[in-house]
Order: C-alpha cells, then structure tokens, then sequence
C-alpha cells in the first residue's frame, strides 16, 4: 500500500481517561466486528494483568481502513511508570490522539504525553472523552487542556488544534459538546485530514528503527517498527546495527496490521509498520538498513530509572511448596534478561553479585506488574524494598529523583492527605478548589516519598481521590522518611499458627495469615503494636490436662488477619526483610531467618553507624 494512504496514529492519554474504550469504538464503527460477533470490552487489553488493573501495561498496534485509507492504531499505556512505551511508540507514529477526559480534564500524565508528542515533532488531535457521564464538564475539559498547550510553550498554530466531543463507551465523536451526532465519522475524518501521511522515501536501501519487540515459539524474536525507506522482502538481506555489534541476517518472515492481527506479506512499502523474522539478539532502538548502505538512527532516549530492586532465589524452608516451577536464580536472571530485552525503561546491574539480580525502574508499579507477571509463570523468588537510585552534585551533595504530584480530593479527606504528604517530605506547591467540594493538591515529593503513597492515599480518601505523578529530577536529598511505625511479629519455631497461639499473639498486633498457615523460624506472622520487632510462638498448642478450667466454654473471638496486594507488601518491607512471592502466596520473612545470627548483625550494624 502507498504511504499516502497510510495513517499511523498513536493514541496517548492519562490513565483511565478511556483510550482503549476509545479504540473498541473505532473499530467498531470501521466494520472490524462482525455484528453478532461477542467481543470483550477493551480488545486492546490482551494480556490478563492489563484487564484485572483496568490499565495499559504493553503498547499494542491494529488496524482498521476507512474509505480506501488504512490507519495504523497503537494504544499506548497512561501510568507514568510505563513511559518508556510511550517514548518508543511515539517514534514511529506520525500524528496522535491526546484523549482528555471531560470529568477530570488534564492529568500529570497528560502533560507528560503530550510534551513527548511535542518533542517528537507530532501534532494532537484533542479527544475529550466520556462526555456522557455524570459531572462532566467538556467546555472546562477544553479550556483547561488550551491552559496545558499554552503552559508546554507548543508554536502559536497548535493552538487552533482540531477537537472532538466524544463518548468511548457510546461510540459518537461530536464537533460540539451538545451536538447530535450518534457515531465516529467525525474521528474518522479528523484522523485522515491532520494526521500526515508518513514522511518517508519510498524509493531507496531499507532502513528502519526497531520500535517493538515480540516472540513467538515457533519463530524466536519478532521485531519491527516504521519502514522509513525503501522496500522490504522475504529474503533480504540485512544489516541491524545495535549500541555495541552489527549483524547480518535474512528476512525469513514479514507481517502487517490488519485489524487485531498480523498478516502475511511477501513484500512491504515505506510507511507501514512492519514485523520481521530473521535475527534472535535485537534490542529496542537498534536500525535495520540495508546490507550495501549502513546508516544507523540515533537511539530512543527515554526517561530515566529511578528504582532499583534486588530479586533472589527463594531459600527459605518452604521453598518450592506453593506450585512454582522456576525456583533457582539462573532462571530468575533468564526471565529478567528477557524482560530487559522488551522494555526500554528497564535495566540489569550486570555487577550485582551472583546470587542477586539487581533490577532498575521507573516506578514501584511497574516492578509490580512485572513480579505479578512471573508469578502468574510460575517462578518462586523472594525480593527487597525498591530502593531510590541517588546521584551525587558536582558540589558533592546526595541528590535524590523528585516527582510531581498531582491529587484531586474531596474536600474532608485534605487534612489527612496533607498530613501524609508532609510526613513523606513532599512540598505542596499549589491548592485550588474545583468548585464541587473537591480540592486539587499539586505537590512536589521524592520518588521515596512514593512508594507505597497510592495505598494509604486510597484509604485516605475511601476510594474517590485521584492521583497522578511525573517525574521531575534530581533535587538535594530531602532528609529520612519513616518507612512504617510498626515491628515485625517473627515467628519463633516452624509449624502450623494455631488458634490457641492467635489468640495470644493478637494481643502485640495484627496477624497477616489465618490458623492453619504454615510458618518458620524467622517468617514475618504480623505486625507488632509497638516500633520494635518482637519474637512470638506461633506454633504453640494448649497444654493438654485433665484439669477443667472455669472459663472453659469461653471463646476469645479472633480478629481478622490482614491481607496485602503486591504493592502493599512492598512498601510494607524494610531493609532487613525479604518478600517471598510465589505463585500462590505472599510470605514476609527477614533476611537473616536465624534469631541469634540477626541480632549479631543488629548488634555490628548499630556499631557501624
């Protein structure tokens, strides 16, 4: 197909502001389902994790044509964690759909996005979304997003940016917010009229930056991206140049987008994107070109790490009990290798020590979704708390990631979300009422000062608070933030927690697990009352005699044990405990299991410092 007729859009937003919802709609309108055909809602959203959390974790590409002209859809992620996606799709689509949400208007992410699309030279069509709902407010959702253009410094013409009314769950896109139109044509249109057609030479050696990875059983790695030049065929030969080796390879496959799946050419043009075969050991932002003319793009530049972790085989005594399949570091390492290949945001310390695979990120979620997603593969592993990675001033100061914060509370919840951010060492920078007995809280906070926020936040505010981040930089070190004001309840013998040991130990704190659980020497059974860890007998039973006691017919009445997400547990972690994740449960431990060895390493620890 001639590039002139190609389409490539990208489709950016804030989280949860209905881009994939949106998608359904347009493929929809273009015929792509049939009209007895049962789809599930967020087709875009195949992989499990993406559908439970309701978000966008991996950027994908379909197709749909519209009146002879075929449009190229990537749906990208809206969590600021996952901006590297966004980063690497924003270099092969040529326009892009900034979706803007009629209810909360522009969100930290949003400005993210969208000063991305600006640097990437590509002009947005406004989208404001789910205009149906109750409390939306399309004219405010505009105004507001004019503010943000203005704000990001964009040219003066950008400021006429086509824009639409529309409803992603409906399936209408109206030029006016009270207008009457009940489909997408108006998108449609939009979409072929100020999206350009790629500016590529069709004519000339191949060349091509890889943009996204896939793997397939039967074929190995699948790479692509945009064909920037020239013509592509089974059998070519080619040349991919990385960051440190070029490799020869031949083309052995080729496919194309059409609709939600990839079809297969023979041939490709300049213009569409593209999925070759042919070559196993490709990263992210390499070039293919072709073998006679060598000419490598400058590499994706993304955002840069600010959490590490460290990943460890799972030793402790009931390792291997919970179904998982993949216990031993070197498979650990080899998933995680794998992952480093596919994500660009995600990086390997390849000087950490053997028995430790050291992880950078971007953010606490997206170390979750990927620990989640092993998990789920079966692999047993035990991690550390994310720790902030710091830098040093050329004046020798400890300078550590800040992010921006933005958070829309209902106006009761303020003091409590206040408080918190203040104990987290954040700095509010701006407080606005909306008018509706919401308040919006700006607020500059250390990456630190994050993990874990968006749980207590939730508490905070029942559920209605939202709340977004963006990375900002490096700022000087802002002093300690206390981790949590509770010890750790240790479990003294291996065994089974009985209820005659829960009813005694529930007195100190709250248990994590229900009588029956099994637990060892050194395990993590709760949280202590107090600021200090303490050691308790789990696995005590009730002396058995033929004495009757008084109150024997009285039952102490248990409290609730506490269970965690992920996310909880990691934030939960402090620096000498270990969270145990296997594939079907979460277990804390400390680090040292033996009682007598860790208070020796408390004792040298405490004389060190």
């Amino acid at each position: 197909m001639a590039a002139e007729s190609i389409r490539n859009l990208g489709i950016i937003a804030h989280v949860d502001h209905g881009k994939t919802t949106l998608v359904d709609a347009i493929f929809r309108q273009a015929g792509l389902f049939r009209d007895n055909e049962s789809v599930k809602e967020r087709v875009m959203d195949s992989n499990d994790l993406e559908r439970e959390r309701g978000i966008t974790i991996l950027s994908k590409v379909a197709s749909c044509t519209y009146q002879g002209t075929k449009i190229n859809i990537v749906d990208t992620p809206g969590h600021a964690d996952f901006g590297g996606e966004v980063e690497r799709v924003l270099s092969m689509v040529d326009g892009v759909l900034l979706v803007v949400d009629a209810c909360e208007g522009p969100m930290p992410q949003t400005r993210f996005v969208l000063k991305k699309a600006f640097d990437n030279g590509l002009k947005p069509i406004v989208v404001i979304n789910k205009i149906d709902r109750d409390g939306a407010r399309p004219t405010d959702a505009y105004d507001k997003t004019l503010d943000l253009f203005i704000d990001l410094g964009c040219d003066e013409e950008d400021l006429f940016f086509p824009h639409l009314y529309c409803s992603g769950s409906q399936g209408f896109a109206r030029l006016e917010p009270n207008g009457t139109e009940t489909d997408m044509r108006h998108l449609f249109e939009a979409i072929i009229k100020h999206v350009p057609a790629p500016q590529v030479q069709e004519d000339g050696p191949v060349r091509l930056q890889i943009n996204n990875l896939d793997y397939s059983d039967y074929l190995g790695r699948l790479f692509g991206g945009k064909l920037l030049r020239g013509r592509m065929h089974v059998g070519d030969r080619l040349v991919c140049v990385g960051e440190h080796l070029q490799q020869g390879f031949n083309v052995t496959k080729l496919w194309v987008y059409e609709g939600l799946k990839m079809v297969e050419r023979e041939s490709v043009e300049a213009g569409e994107i593209v999925m070759v075969s042919g070559l196993d050991d490709v990263l992210i932002g390499d070039t293919v070109c072709a073998s006679d003319f060598v000419e490598p793009l400058p590499r994706i530049e993304v955002e840069p790490s600010t959490l590490t972790m460290n990943f460890y085989a799972n030793n402790s005594p009931l390792s291997g009990k919970d179904g998982g399949k993949f216990l031993t570091i070197h498979k650990i390492r080899e998933r995680l290798e794998k992952e480093e290949k596919v994500s660009v945001s995600l990086k390997i310390d390849r000087n950490a020590p053997a028995d430790t695979v050291k992880v950078a990120a971007r953010g606490e979620m997206q170390l979750a979704v990927l620990i989640e997603t092993m998990r789920r593969e079966g692999y047993e592993l035990a991690i550390a708390r994310p720790e902030v990675i710091f830098k040093e001033s050329d004046l020798g100061k400890r300078l550590e990631p800040v992010e921006q914060l933005t958070a829309e509370v209902e106006d009761e919840a303020i003091g409590g979300v206040l408080e918190e951010l203040a104990r987290r060492r954040a700095e509010v920078q701006d407080m606005q009422s909306l008018g509706n007995g919401r308040t919006k809280i700006v607020a500059s906070i250390p990456t630190r000062g994050l993990i874990g926020f968006r749980t207590n936040f939730l508490t905070l505010t029942k559920g209605t608070g939202l709340l977004g981040s963006m990375f900002e930089g490096y700022e000087v070190y802002r002093g300690e933030i206390q981790s949590r004001v509770q010890g750790s309840l240790i479990a003294k013998d291996p065994g089974k927690l009985t209820r005659y040991a829960y009813e005694n130990i529930q007195e100190r704190g709250t248990l994590f697990y229900q009588v029956g659980a099994e637990v060892y020497g050194g395990m993590i059974v709760g949280a202590c009352s107090r600021d200090e860890d303490m050691i308790v007998n789990a696995t005590l039973q009730k002396a058995a005699t033929n004495m009757r006691s008084a109150t024997s017919d009285a039952t102490t009445v248990l409290d609730a044990h506490k269970d965690f997400s992920l996310e909880q547990a990691l934030a939960w972690l402090r620096d000498d405990e270990l969270l145990e994740v296997s594939p079907k449960q979460l277990r804390f431990r400390k680090k040292i299991l033996d009682h007598s060895e860790r208070r020796v390493a408390e004792r040298r620890a405490a004389t060190v410092s």
